[in-house]
């Protein structure tokens, strides 16, 4: 049986109007799940029906094998992250930190002794009797998980908590993250729509749209095999092209794409069939531009490039399709290309009007 288990969950902010439909999903002890989708999927509102501030319609919740479908928040032995940090500003590391202890009524003499240790654990033994203004956003948001960590819960849920840190914290504090739920080994659920994020920390990963799940599998499976138009693209699978099927010879399939033929590997799609319309998507740095003639080539007019360092991102037009394209290495951005090349292997296809 998994650790948490949500069952034919249907709710919402308003009686009658669910958000999350027919919405079910399992973790298992230990796990560390992302849930990834774009801002009003789903993935909060799952969050606060787990941790009670939201009470489910239909469905049920069970965790460690307990039903808390109707147990209010209070009940519930659950460590909450959130994207503000959510300090109290007028009391010092020591009281954020213990504040949950007292409320639990544990004796002084265990909460100094706890507190210690998780103020150690995440690097802030020595800034105690620190206000929260008086420490940096990372400080802060460690303030915060050392508050989730030390109630020792069943399940800690986490609201986007790195989105208001800058680019360099946020690595930091993913590495920290990992670290932590690898040490500690507390089931947690992390809510965001940072690709990388997700892929970086979790140990599976449910892609959310509209009130339901896409996808869910490794980070591995969700980056390399996505299972619908949405998730290819939501993943990064930028770019489209339209085309009319020619063949399909075992695991590969023929596609007629402006006249040219283009081959893809053929992951899926039952029934697929001669004359049936598809959609091939690939990743920007997936694709190359080039000047010779050679397999899965489509002729292409550059509109405009932008150097980025180690890398060239170029928009060109192929057809009436607008494409982006990321030459990574040294490449003279001034020099011209006639044709854009996509390896079969870098096409996912999927039947036209999908997603």
């Amino acid at each position: 049986m998994a650790f948490v288990e949500l069952k034919n969950i249907e709710a919402g902010y308003v009686k009658g109007s669910p958000v999350l439909k027919s919405f079910s999903l399992s973790v298992e002890k230990g796990e560390l799940l992302s849930l990834l989708g774009p801002s009003g999927c789903g993935k909060t509102t799952t969050l606060r029906t787990i941790a009670g501030f939201i009470m489910a319609e239909k469905g049920s919740v069970k965790i460690g094998g307990r039903d808390y479908t109707r147990i209010p928040p209070n009940k519930r032995n659950i460590g909450l992250v959130f994207q503000s940090y959510a300090l109290f500003p007028h009391l010092s590391v020591f009281n954020n930190v213990a504040y949950g202890l007292r409320r639990r009524k544990v004796d002084r003499a265990t909460i100094r002794r706890k507190v210690a240790d998780v103020l150690k654990l995440v690097s802030l033994e020595h800034f105690e009797e620190r206000l929260p203004s008086q420490l940096s956003g990372g400080q802060m948001q460690r303030v915060a998980l050392a508050r989730s960590i030390v109630i020792e819960p069943d399940l800690l849920l986490l609201d986007e908590p790195l989105s208001n840190l800058d680019a360099k914290l946020r690595v930091e504090m993913r590495a920290e993250l990992s670290r932590l739920q690898r040490r500690l080994g507390i089931t947690m659920i992390y809510v965001t729509h940072d690709q990388i994020e997700a892929l970086s920390l979790s140990s599976r990963i449910i892609v959310i749209n509209e009130g339901t799940i896409e996808q869910i599998g490794t980070p591995e499976v969700i980056y390399q095999k996505p299972a619908t138009p949405f998730v290819a693209r939501f993943m990064g699978f930028d770019n489209r092209l339209s085309g009319t099927v020619i063949r399909i010879q075992d695991d590969r399939v023929l596609v007629n794409v402006q006249g040219f033929e283009i081959k893809a590997i053929l992951e899926k799609i039952a029934g697929l069939k001669r004359g049936h319309q598809v959609e091939l998507f690939f990743r920007p740095d997936d694709a190359a531009l080039v000047n010779e003639k050679r397999e899965n080539i489509l002729p292409v007019k550059v509109n405009y490039y932008n150097f980025q360092g180690n890398s060239i991102q170029y928009s060109v037009n192929c057809g009436e399709s607008e494409l982006n394209v990321v030459m990574v290495g040294k490449h003279d951005p001034q020099k011209s290309y006639e044709f854009l090349c996509v390896p079969a292997d870098k096409l996912i296809v999927e039947t036209r009007g999908g997603g």
